[in-house]
């Protein structure tokens, strides 16, 4: 009749391999205040650790850490994001950030969240989402 196929079940949470690996590539510099650019979409979000001149010290998104399909875009996986990037910035020795948010994702306060759990100061948060002034043409009514 064929193999019986057994299915294995996966938690939602991140991949422990892959969290170590990502803990292990830390830059050796050490930053006392950066900038930390959150981009959360519907699909995705994306954290990014730079200096003050803008320059990526590290970074993590949802797909990086093991997430797959409609898992990325969650707080959940947002949340963990947030707090590999907090711990790789401890690491780095920064005592302060600035935090820019783009998009309009539900792991947008999330990230932030976890990011401030780590024990590391936010100054400002700023949100620069692009807003269309008009956005693209709608389309034409439709004739039956």
């Amino acid at each position: 009749m064929g193999k019986i196929r057994v299915a294995q079940k996966r938690g939602g949470s991140a991949d422990a391999g892959l969290k170590s690996r990502a803990l292990a590539r830390v830059s050796k510099k050490k930053v006392a205040s950066g900038t930390l650019y959150v981009q959360a979409t519907y699909n995705n979000t994306k954290v990014v650790l730079t200096d003050k001149n803008g320059n990526a010290l590290s970074w993590s998104s949802s797909g990086s850490l093991g997430f797959r399909g409609a898992k990325k875009g969650t707080p959940f996986a947002a949340a963990k994001i947030g707090e590999l990037v907090g711990e790789k910035a401890q690491i780095i020795g920064i005592k302060d950030v600035n935090v820019v948010v783009k998009g309009v994702g539900s792991g947008r306060e999330s990230a932030i969240r976890s990011f401030a759990s780590k024990g590391i100061d936010i100054t400002s948060i700023s949100d620069q989402t692009p807003v269309p002034h008009n956005g693209p043409k709608p389309k034409k009514p439709r004739r039956v």
